[in-house]
């Protein structure tokens, strides 16, 4: 009981010692906390494929009673906002070329004609296609306003089978609701990453490693002693993201913390691990910073965040397996939005157990073993 007690202060002097040099200047306090406050925030507002504001010009050549009214019902949206009406063929490609408007409506000078004799009247849009994700959510807007045009006016096709759609998990269908979640896990790996993977260079680079390599602590010790803060920081930041997500943008949580954070947990573990690895690989701070941040680009386009993982390519979705941040996403979105429950979840712990199980142990024997 003596020697366990004994290990437990010798564990906690060397925490102590990594707090004291992670927050002995007051910038570096500073660091860990508003930038994953502004980042969530920034996410939040600004990376969404919502649509909320859709620039357009008009040719009007009909200038009859349908199409005004089509083009009130349009701008009663709220979403599309006229930039221009144009008065002739030859100034569609100005405002597109320009990036003024996303679309161009045209609408042909017998569009009146044919739609009181009953006969099929084609609607023009001329879509601007470097914003194809944009472009494609405005056009299928207007199909809807269209085909409620029709309806209102008995020219739609009644016919017998019709569709009702249900979101679930989103019902808004809200980008917000998918991105702000997945930055639980990804906002903390980012910084909790960098921490763990300077941990050891710092302390290479003003050469006090080697005198904490001759002390009686194992590298197993020391080893604990530099991931335990790094993991407390990551949890922390975990839950300044958590809190921006219930509080701020009130995106409600389905599921239960309890199995949320003991996935969180073990992930930062994992990620605490590859921070170790590379800091001990590294001979000073520069190096580590420079493998860090070749590591994070990959971890976080193949992590799911933006795009589906089954979209990508196969030979990178095989790739990965081997990427703690797509089980955490996984993980955190579905606790977070559906709900789900340990026995739906467990898979995604594997690999967390995985990734930890082989680079803490590589970190360690790294410690002594590495080569200069």
């Amino acid at each position: 009981m003596r020697a366990f007690f004994a290990f437990l202060q010798h564990l906690g002097n060397l925490c102590h010692k990594e707090f004291l040099a992670i927050f002995k200047d007051p910038s570096s306090r500073v660091v860990l906390v508003i930038p994953p406050i502004l980042q969530a925030l920034l996410f939040g507002y600004g990376a969404t494929y919502d649509l909320t504001n859709v620039p357009y010009a008009v040719l009007d050549q009909s200038r009859g009673a349908y199409s005004t009214e089509l083009m009130a019902r349009l701008d009663g949206t709220g979403v599309f906002h006229r930039v221009a009406t144009l008065q002739s063929s030859r100034q569609i490609a100005e405002p597109v070329d320009a990036g003024d408007a996303l679309l161009v409506i045209h609408i042909p000078p017998d569009f009146e004609r044919k739609l009181t004799s009953g006969e099929p009247a084609p609607l023009q849009i001329i879509l601007d296609g470097r914003n194809s994700t944009t472009a494609g959510a405005a056009a299928g807007q207007i199909r809807t306003i269209v085909d409620d045009f029709n309806r209102r006016h008995g020219m739609g096709t009644q016919l017998p089978v019709s569709v009702t759609a249900r979101a679930w998990h989103n019902p808004n269908l809200e980008t917000r609701w998918n991105i702000v979640p997945g930055l639980i896990a990804s906002l903390s790996m980012m910084q909790t990453m960098m921490l763990a993977a300077l941990a050891v260079a710092r302390e290479r680079e003003q050469g006090t490693f080697d005198q904490l390599l001759v002390t009686p602590y194992t590298p197993m010790m020391i080893l604990a002693g530099k991931a335990l803060p790094a993991i407390a920081i990551g949890l922390l930041q975990s839950s300044l993201i958590l809190a921006i997500a219930l509080y701020w943008f009130a995106i409600p949580l389905s599921g239960n913390l309890l199995v949320l954070y003991a996935g969180l947990t073990l992930f930062t573990i994992a990620v605490v691990g590859i921070g170790l690895s590379v800091s001990a690989l590294s001979a000073n701070m520069q190096q580590a910073m420079l493998y860090t941040f070749v590591l994070l680009m990959p971890l976080v386009l193949l992590s799911g965040l933006a795009t589906p993982v089954r979209n990508m390519p196969e030979a990178l979705q095989i790739a990965t397996y081997v990427n703690p941040l797509r089980f955490a996403i996984d993980l955190v979105r579905r606790v977070y939005l559906e709900g789900a429950s340990w026995s739906l979840v467990w898979p995604d712990f594997i690999p967390f157990i995985g990734i930890a199980a082989v680079t803490l142990p590589l970190a360690a024997w790294l410690f002594r073993h590495k080569l200069a």
